[in-house]
């Protein structure tokens, strides 16, 4: 399915990038196609996808738009981690008994179509949750939610936001996730215009909300940098699969210029699209391995040293590949509204984003001396 609709999204991805506009159309198509209940179970109206599924089918996705297939990403990062934590999990940490009602409540939902957004990252904190200034406090029997989000991925089109916010009045750091619906207590400020990434909406969100007991997820305090470390990858391998489809468009689009230009029977040029059809393929491996691991064996420790893999390759790899295709295609594919110049863009942008190339391979090179990354790390990962 996600191989059909990769074509309509890239007629309409530049579009987009030049107004910096949503992709209305784009999502509506997902939901249409039952994408949005891609992780919710069969019997809740869902597809019931494992993190493979969803790597495969955000790949093809990232290959037509980059940026619909971040939406995409971020709202599966909600579904994918509800519809995987285990029940048992959950209940051995505290959770109260009505947790799977609410959890199966959010996931059939989305199955409906209902979109959801993430609201982690804070200007000057980025995505360190132990950094965070946004906090909560209890209100009755519910919670009352202030602070300000940054890179919040279709701002003000989502249904709900998952919200990491801290106990305002906790002695010791404490980050819980909250599901805050987008009707009242969020407001938007419209500030995104990057470099790429462009139609994702990733604005500014302002919170002064009051949420009832079930918004807070898993029905546990506390939980958030727990979380993040045992379960990385709807942090950081779910970018992976988006910018391996990038580094894919990229050797396409470049593939259709090169051969319209007449540039395609110079070696170096072939050289290049050999090297990075090569990157691709090593690329769309790793990514594969790292999400067959979370599918099958989620929270080892093998398996989250892929997780930390897949993102720094296909990170470092889309850029690469990008740069030297568009290198390759020459001064006309740097115009703006051509594709290879939107892919560059979008591709520059992976390396960038959590977890960062180089807090990625900090990791892995302490991991690789036999240290603890999570505690060895000069600087916290979360």
């Amino acid at each position: 399915m996600a191989c059909l609709l990769a074509p309509r999204l890239a007629e309409r991805a530049s579009e987009h990038d030049l107004s910096g506009s949503f992709p209305t159309a784009d999502i509506e198509e997902l939901r249409a196609h039952g994408l949005l209940g891609l992780m919710t179970p069969v019997r809740l109206g869902g597809r019931g996808a494992s993190f493979a599924d969803y790597a495969a089918v955000a790949a093809e996705l990232a290959a037509g738009a980059g940026s619909t297939a971040l939406i995409f990403n971020m709202h599966a990062s909600v579904t994918g981690a509800l519809a995987h934590t285990p029940e048992e999990m959950v209940r051995r940490l505290g959770g109260p008994e009505d947790f799977p009602a609410m959890r199966d409540r959010v996931l059939s939902d989305a199955a409906d179509g209902a979109l959801y957004s993430v609201a982690m990252s804070e200007r000057g904190a980025g995505s360190r949750l132990s950094h965070i200034t946004t906090c909560y406090r209890r209100v009755g029997a519910g919670f009352h939610i202030t602070g300000s989000k940054a890179f919040v991925s279709g701002a003000g089109h989502a249904d709900a936001y998952l919200v990491a916010a801290k106990d305002a009045d906790a002695t010791e750091p404490k980050v819980s996730y909250f599901l805050v619906p987008g009707q009242r207590g969020v407001q938007v400020e419209p500030t995104w215009d990057s470099m790429g990434m462009r139609a994702t909406g990733s604005h500014d969100l302002h919170l002064d909300a009051e949420v009832g007991p079930e918004a807070l997820l898993g029905g546990v305090e506390g939980l958030s940098v727990l979380m993040a470390q045992v379960m990385p990858q709807w942090l950081v391998a779910s970018y992976a699969a988006v910018y391996a489809g990038v580094a894919r468009s990229a050797v396409r689009e470049g593939a259709a210029h090169l051969r319209a230009r007449e540039l395609h029977t110079l070696p170096a040029v072939r050289a290049r699209m050999g090297r990075a059809d090569a990157a691709v393929a090593e690329a769309d491996l790793v990514v594969a391995e790292a999400a067959r691991r979370v599918a099958e064996e989620p929270g080892t420790t093998e398996t989250n040293r892929w997780v930390w893999r897949a993102k720094l390759v296909a990170g470092d790899t889309a850029a690469e590949v990008a740069s030297s295709i568009l290198e390759a295609a020459g001064t006309s594919a740097t115009r703006r509204g051509h594709p290879l110049e939107r892919i560059y863009r979008d591709a520059r942008c992976g390396a960038l984003q959590p977890a960062t190339s180089d807090v990625c391979a900090d990791w892995l090179g302490i991991a690789a001396l036999d240290g603890d990354p999570e505690q060895d790390a000069q600087v916290p990962r979360w």
